[in-house]
């Protein structure tokens, strides 16, 4: 189950990296390409259905796991394809017709559909597969210090927190090098506004949603009060 991320890790960034290394930079930004994978099917599928803005932090946020997973958590045996389809699926619940379509808290309504994509897409429905990226999904959000995430959730939650909150507990954990090839290549163009509006906005249609959990006017401040450096 390793391939798919389940294995349990404390959910707390600070206990599940006690002794952080170094971060070394990164060149590579080419996607995985697994023969039987299906990360090119599903960035198909979200390049209809996501605007500019959360497709490229969705991509950001495979790239910055990418890099962390190798400097951080080397002995991982995290397929990459499995990664790469969690991220670019991790905010389908925020386009405009998901988020109309439910009442549900966004993080759970796409996790649910990230699964039945999934489950089409892979040979004989692989439910572990599924099951990986939709557990990822509706806990991407699940920012807590206590209990345990799989590993697969938990590097989704650092390296989404750093590309929209930009806190030191994760940003020291990847190279600047590496931010900056990573952001020119994927342009913010303006992702924390737009994420902040997002929040705002789920929260006005779902007021007994989970993102309210992280603070209804606090979060949506604290994403546009992210001040690290993303380019040199």
């Amino acid at each position: 189950m390793s391939q798919y991320g389940f294995i349990k890790i404390e959910r707390d960034f600070i206990k599940s990296i006690p002794n952080p290394q170094d971060p070394t930079p990164i060149k590579d930004l080419s996607l995985p390409k697994k023969q039987d994978g299906i990360s090119s099917k599903v960035l198909e599928y979200v390049s209809t259905r996501l605007n500019k803005p959360t497709l490229n932090h969705s991509l950001r946020v495979f790239f910055y796991s990418r890099a962390i997973i190798k400097d951080q958590f080397p002995q991982w045996e995290l397929d990459e394809d499995v990664l790469l389809t969690t991220c670019l699926l991790h905010d389908l619940g925020t386009t405009d017709e998901n988020m109309n379509e439910t009442k549900m808290s966004f993080e759970y309504y796409g996790a649910f559909k990230a699964r039945d994509l999934v489950s089409k897409l892979t040979t004989d429905n692989d439910t572990d597969y599924a099951d990986a990226v939709c557990e990822a999904i509706i806990r991407h959000q699940d920012l807590n210090d206590k209990g345990y995430i799989t590993q697969l959730g938990l590097i989704l939650q650092i390296s989404t927190v750093l590309d929209n909150a930009g806190l030191e507990v994760v940003s020291k954990l990847i190279h600047s090098e590496t931010l900056d090839l990573v952001n020119k290549e994927y342009s913010r163009d303006g992702w924390l506004g737009c994420f902040a509006q997002v929040v705002e906005r789920e929260n006005q249609l779902k007021p007994w949603g989970h993102t309210s959990s992280l603070g209804v006017d606090e979060f949506p401040q604290l994403v546009r009060s992210n001040k690290l450096k993303y380019n040199l």
